[in-house]
């Protein structure tokens, strides 16, 4: 492993279409009972929901669903954006609080409310996306540092520690622009450190490991080892509790609050293909869509009423703190510090 922080850019972004996540050579968004949804990578990955969620969407509603990957979150808002001209996408899955903004100044949603959504979804987790309904809350997640206990370093309690030089080429990171967590860490920072974000990461550049361009890849690293620490959700040691039955893998909660991520789902203002996208927003938030979520997805789900698997109440936190992020504020620091790391 190369001991340089490794930044990596998106130049071309390729999309590639999966049917229950395998690939396929084109898509056909007129055809009958079908719908093309755009998301991220670890969705319709081998370990994702997708797979389960277009078994029990056929089984439910009738519906093929049809799998464009995009990449991570943020590569999942700029292939939206190219869709404007393409117009494939009917459905959208994976944008979360910190990019909602940006896709409805692109206007790449139209409103639509799922059947019963404002009963069974709370209202905080409505507000974090749009309540207008552009954007739906499918899941949501507190951000967290993972912790590997198996190590012979010290738990961070707060940010301010991983500036400490015992932490050196030990924390696994994700880029900002490409992908969500990276995003949500990078908002983070700005949300406790302010005018001082630069300074902080010129603090912490030392002890960053690498700077993967996805949630897969980093975390991916951290589960081979590669370092102690790595950003993803408070939720994410439920998981291997379930299927490893380990409790080698813990979510510290930080003293500065965490920023939660709420991910939504919304039909593409482009579509030529409304009803049918219509009846998958109706069926992503019913009881049983959600709890296959619980077991893939890893966060909790947005219908209230969905029961929880028991690893979450074995592994997963609820910081007592929530801590509201600027997004806003936070891009216009974003290419000074990636400056910073090269």
């Amino acid at each position: 492993m190369s001991k340089r922080i490794h930044i990596f850019i998106l130049v071309v972004l390729s999309i590639f279409i999966v049917s229950g996540c395998t690939k396929k050579q084109s898509v056909n968004t007129n055809s009958f009972n079908e719908v093309t949804v755009f998301t991220y990578d670890s969705f319709c990955g081998e370990w994702g929901p997708g797979d389960e969620l277009a078994k029990l969407a056929k089984e439910k509603t009738g519906l093929t669903v049809k799998y464009v990957d995009c990449g991570d979150g943020v590569q999942l808002l700029s292939s939206l954006i190219l869709d404007k001209e393409k117009k494939v996408c009917d459905v959208a899955i994976g944008l979360d609080n910190n990019l909602v903004q940006k896709a409805l100044d692109e206007g790449l949603f139209q409103k639509y409310k799922p059947h019963d959504a404002s009963k069974v979804i709370p209202s905080n987790l409505i507000k974090a996306l749009d309540s207008d309904w552009r954007l739906t809350p499918f899941d949501y997640s507190h951000f967290a540092f993972i912790y590997d206990t198996e190590s012979n370093i010290k738990e961070p309690t707060c940010l301010e520690d991983l500036k400490d030089p015992i932490y050196e080429k030990r924390i696994i990171l994700m880029d900002p622009r490409t992908s969500t967590p990276g995003l949500g860490f990078f908002n983070w920072t700005v949300a406790v450190y302010g005018d001082k974000t630069e300074d902080y990461w010129k603090a912490i550049k030392p002890n960053i490991l690498t700077m993967a361009p996805g949630w897969s890849a980093g975390y991916g690293l951290f589960t081979s080892g590669e370092a102690p620490l790595v950003i993803s959700y408070a939720t994410s040691p439920a998981s291997h509790v379930e299927y490893e039955n380990s409790f080698r893998y813990k979510a510290l909660e930080f003293t500065d609050g965490h920023p939660m991520q709420v991910e939504g789902a919304g039909i593409s203002a482009n579509t030529h293909n409304l009803e049918n996208a219509q009846k998958f927003m109706d069926f992503l938030i019913t009881e049983d869509a959600q709890f296959i979520l619980t077991l893939t997805q890893w966060m909790y789900p947005a219908n209230k009423n969905t029961k929880l698997p028991e690893c979450y109440k074995k592994a997963a936190i609820v910081p007592q703190k929530t801590l509201f992020t600027n997004a806003e504020a936070a891009e216009k620091k974003l290419d000074s510090v990636m400056n910073l790391l090269k």
